[in-house]
């Protein structure tokens, strides 16, 4: 009787059951014609809340009945929606289900039944709590003679089918209180755990009786990326297994989480499964896992269009196998659906076997797992279906194609948008930073800039003062004890410093400045361009005794010396900073403050100026640091009127001779045009000079020849066929000026020649400075014998012209550079010479130009004329080499350079007067020769006391007694290449006999036949001899006309 009502009791609750889905069918059917609108959600509501209460109560009954876990079919969801149904006063019935008798459970008593006999009647329980069970209807029929409607056969678009957890019947173990997961255990073999453990779990774990949402679970295995969390299934292997050895049984568990449905947005779920599949694409088939072929499958099955089919009699026998499982397996099952729709694909060939090992490690260890290539694993025709979900383009084919076509180009053109708008935010970003950083730095240079400018401006005003000041008491200072600060800097552009090979050493030529101490109201501060060795400061100390009663050769202790010697040698320490800047000498004062300060405390209370070299702008910052005045015109002004070209206007504003030509050429068709007309106009002129304005010592000079020119015949003839003053007419030059206007650019390109190659290899070079700097054009004298004289001036602030040194100058391999002189000149006339020189100084003093300047001049025999003419040809405003040797000159020999008169007095002690005092001493006349640059690559090999003791073995020395003689002047103690000479005698021609020999005699002990050595010795000794020829040729013919006369 017991067993009767049970079985309507469960007809009852499963007909009550059936009619709730056939009410829910219902209301999708109903027609929308009418007007009235009725929400669906009011009797969704009702219906869902009778449901979960039968469900309540049903589960209740059957657990205490078969002791087994089970989980009704759900009703399908109805989409929330307003529809418009038509007017009705009564819809279906609509069951009273509020409320159910609460039956007690009752137990089917089976005292005698086998455990076959359990085992099929669990099976068979289970299956009639199944609606979706095959043999359900027939298992209801048979029990409870009910026969139930076919709930196949219903629309699968609608409802989906009913995920269920069954397993056979046994008890479960006790769960500990807290874990409320979803346990199945592994394997339903021998004796199954108890129950209670999986009815609490049941009753804390709701969502195992909710409808399945729609996983995306194939999206899992697509996306690969971890942005899209919201919409995978959080699965977790807990350490919740146990295993525990009872009668040789182990159970383990697997735990499941599933989060509530995300609200993630479309696209991000079809971007993570085109980025997977496009991972897919690009890997290499070679390198793809292969499954594990199983020989036969034991539970094959199809799945159609991404379609299963849940009747299928393979599919049924698959899931009754595996059904103590089925929780994951139906998770992985879902998964390769969704992926065989979303790619279409026609037909797949599932293994069970391969199914179910791939859940249980999908569950276990899918984070590192490869799930879209698992899942293609465990069908049988894998490769046909990865080679289809492979084929690019294959995604939009299958379910939602087009929506994820149309997702996939927004997002394309979307990221295109997006990386176009964030490269160009980023060319702005960096065009904004560079045009900040460049605006800074420029307003930071301009600043810095005007600073310095308003700083050298306030130096200029202060230096301008103290040489007003220095002006106005000249004539006093020159009477009183002074102090003269030395500092021979050559303040050349950069280009031209950094293009000079020993920079410093040519500095330190000058050293020779320490002879103005023969002034005994004279004190010297010498700055020195480079550190000196212990062998020059003694040798120094040793020669500018002023007692002069010590050979420079003779030895003498530099401490002895020190206590009584009138000049201080200091070495800038910025030298050490910048050794290889080639930096003039002012500028490494300027940097070096403890230098500075000493001297500040070596003139302090006493009167001093500086006597500088080349100007520089960093002698007025010198001069205003030290405060005292320079000796020197103002950088501007002298380095407008240093230049060839400046020099030329002072001539003209002299009122002396120039040679024939043009200056301030800057283009080269105002070359040609100055050179035609000026060549027409001096026809007799052989060969024309090329300068650069701001070159020097003969660097920047260049010349051609007229004789290579093809009209200069015609042009003589020309001339000759008129007379000298209709020739100075023009048009009758015209002929000859065009003639010339066409050739003497190629005559320029092909016969002009640098006069050093050494700066300037070629015209090409040459002429690109020229033209960039600009330059005069002048005629070379037109004579076979040229002598070019120096003469050193100084116009003195208070407005005097005094000449200091003159000397004509003496050549070697290249004519227009000087490496020496002979002193006095002879070569002109001193009266002529003294008004020459008088009024360039005068004209300088009217452009504000003061202190040293060096003027050269250029003499020969006019063959038109028979007379001497004289040629102002170059204006250094500077102190000159031929000048410091000239001091050095005087301060060995005690005398006098007398330029007015052409003569050197030296007064001379005889030997029946060397008891009288010294300036009773009669005066006699001595001529010597000058070599400042002589230079020689095998003199390093030498120190200066071997050397000086070589020259002392062959004689070359100095008397002080006959006062004629060898001198040298040392400049420095590392390289020893360059040394200067000079050498006294009674008479020129012996002068220069003993430079020459002197010469000879070092250049034969420091060379040999097999070295080879960069030298100016034989070209020097060259130019000497033809000079004591001409001097030879001179005497003859004065002997010659003194008896005609």
């Amino acid at each position: 009787m017991s067993h009767r009502n049970q079985d309507k009791f469960g007809a009852v609750l499963l007909q009550v059951q059936d009619d709730l889905r056939q009410l829910r069918g219902n209301l999708e059917k109903i027609s929308l014609s009418e007007r009235t609108t009725l929400d669906i959600q009011v009797l969704d509501d009702a219906i869902r809340k009778t449901e979960n209460s039968i469900k309540k109560h049903a589960e209740d009954y059957l657990k205490t009945v078969t002791e087994q876990l089970l989980v009704l079919p759900s009703i399908e969801d109805i989409h929330k929606k307003t529809v418009q149904i038509p007017k009705c006063k009564t819809l279906h019935r609509k069951p009273d289900l509020d409320s159910f008798p609460d039956m007690p459970p009752q137990r089917e008593d089976l005292p005698g039944a086998s455990q076959r006999e359990k085992h099929k009647s669990t099976l068979s329980m289970h299956s009639l709590c199944n609606p979706a069970h095959p043999n359900n209807r027939a298992i209801m029929y048979r029990k409870s003679g009910t026969s139930l409607p076919d709930v196949h056969k219903r629309s699968t678009n609608v409802a989906k089918p009913p995920r269920m957890i069954t397993g056979p019947a046994g008890r479960l173990k006790p769960w500990p209180r807290g874990h409320h997961n979803l346990a199945v255990p592994e394997e339903a073999t021998g004796t199954l755990p108890d129950t209670s453990l999986l009815c609490m779990s049941i009753q804390h774990k709701a969502a195992s009786l909710h409808p399945r949402q729609e996983p995306y679970s194939c999206k899992i295995g697509l996306m690969g990326s971890k942005s899209l969390c919201h919409k995978q299934l959080k699965w977790e292997k807990t350490p919740g297994h146990t295993c525990e050895k009872t009668d040789s049984k182990c159970t383990t568990f697997w735990t499941t989480r599933t989060p509530p449905p995300s609200t993630s947005s479309q696209s991000m779920e079809h971007r993570s499964m085109m980025q997977a599949a496009n991972n897919l694409i690009s890997q290499n088939h070679q390198n793809l896992p292969v499954p594990v072929p199983v020989n036969i499958s034991k539970y094959p099955f199809a799945i159609t269009k991404g379609r299963m089919d849940p009747l299928a009699a393979d599919f049924c026998l698959f899931r009754q196998s595996f059904s103590s499982c089925w929780s994951s397996v139906v998770s992985a099952l879902e998964a390769l659906e969704k992926l065989l729709r979303d790619f279409a694909v026609p037909m797949a060939k599932v293994s069970g076997e391969r199914l179910v090992e791939f859940s249980h490690g999908w569950d276990s260890g899918w984070r590192t797992a490869r799930p879209v290539i698992g899942l293609v694993s465990v069908l049988e025709n894998w490769e046909e279906v990865l080679g289809l979900v492979s084929r690019p383009g294959q995604r939009f084919k299958g379910e939602g194609g087009i929506e994820a076509a149309a997702i996939h180009i927004q997002s394309c053109w979307r990221r295109c948008v997006a990386r176009t708008a964030y490269l160009r935010h980023c060319r702005r970003k960096w065009a904004a930073g560079t045009i900040s950083l460049s605006w800074l730095t420029r307003s930071q240079m301009r600043r810095v800039r005007e600073a310095l400018q308003a700083r050298r401006l306030r130096q200029l005003e202060n230096s301008r003062s103290r040489a007003q000041n220095l002006a106005a008491n000249w004539k006093h200072i020159q009477s009183s004890k002074r102090t003269i600060i030395h500092i021979p800097s050559l303040g050349y552009s950069q280009s031209q410093r950094l293009n000079l090979r020993e920079f410093d050493i040519l500095q330190n030529i000058q050293i020779n400045r320490l002879c103005d101490i023969r002034d005994k109201n004279v004190e010297v501060i010498y700055v020195c361009p480079r550190h000196l060795g212990e062998d020059i400061l003694h040798y120094y100390t040793s020669l500018l005794v002023r007692d002069g009663a010590t050979d420079g050769a003779e030895s003498r202790t530099t401490e002895a010396s020190s206590s009584v010697r009138p000049f201080i040698i200091l070495t800038p320490e910025a030298v050490d900073y910048f050794p290889t800047r080639n930096m003039c000498l002012s500028t490494l004062l300027k940097y070096s403050p403890r230098t500075l300060k000493r001297i500040r405390h070596l003139i302090q209370g006493k009167r001093a100026y500086i006597v500088g070299g080349v100007a520089h702008v960093d002698d007025l910052a010198v001069a205003d640091e030290l405060g005292v005045p320079i000796l020197g015109p103002e950088p501007a002004i002298a380095q407008l009127y240093s230049t060839k070209s400046g020099g030329r206007r002072i001539f003209k504003g002299a009122e002396v001779d120039v040679p024939p030509g043009q200056g301030d050429i800057y283009t080269l068709n105002k070359l040609h045009e100055a050179l035609a007309e000026i060549m027409t106009q001096n026809l007799g002129v052989q060969r024309w000079l090329f300068k650069i304005d701001s070159e020097h010592s003969g660097r920047g000079t260049a010349y051609c020849d007229v004789c290579h020119l093809s009209c200069y015949s015609w042009a003589l003839q020309e001339y000759r066929r008129h007379s000298v003053e209709l020739w100075n007419t023009k048009w009758i030059q015209e002929s000859v000026l065009l003639r010339y206007s066409d050739e003497i650019p190629q005559w320029l390109t092909r016969f002009a020649r640098p006069a050093k190659t050494s700066r300037y290899p070629n015209w090409a070079c040459f002429l690109k400075t020229f033209l960039r700097q600009g330059g005069v054009v002048e005629a070379y004298p037109p004579s076979d014998s040229v002598t070019c004289l120096t003469v050193d001036l100084l116009l003195e602030p208070g407005g005097e012209v005094t000449a200091l040194s003159c000397g004509d100058q003496l050549h070697g391999s290249c004519q227009l550079e000087a490496i020496g002189c002979t002193v006095p000149q002879t070569s002109v006339h001193p009266e002529t010479l003294h008004s020459i020189c008088t009024h360039v100084g005068r004209a300088c003093l009217q452009r504000c130009i003061v202190g040293h300047v060096s003027v050269d001049l250029a003499t020969f025999l006019n063959h038109n004329t028979m007379e001497q003419e004289v040629w102002a040809i170059d204006l250094d405003l500077t102190y000159s080499d031929q000048l410091a040797m000239t001091q050095m000159l005087l301060m060995r020999t005690g005398g006098t350079l007398n330029c007015h008169t052409g003569c050197l007095e030296v007064p001379v002690r005889e030997k029946y007067c060397e008891d009288q005092p010294a300036a009773k001493s009669p005066v006699v006349n001595r001529y010597a020769v000058l070599g400042s640059h002589l230079f020689h690559s095998n003199l390093s090999m030498l120190y200066h006391n071997v050397f000086l003791m070589m020259c002392k073995a062959h004689g070359i020395r100095f008397n002080m007694k006959r006062k004629e003689g060898t001198v040298f002047a040392l400049y420095d103690s590392s390289e020893r290449c360059r040394i200067g000479m000079i050498t006294v005698s009674e008479d020129l021609q012996g002068a220069l006999v003993t430079f020459a020999r002197n010469l000879s005699v070092i250049h034969q002990e420091i060379s040999s036949s097999k070295m080879q050595e960069e030298t100016n010795f034989k070209a020097l000794i060259k130019n000497i001899e033809d000079v004591l020829q001409t001097i030879v040729q001179n005497k003859l013919r004065a002997v010659k006309d003194k008896p005609a006369a």
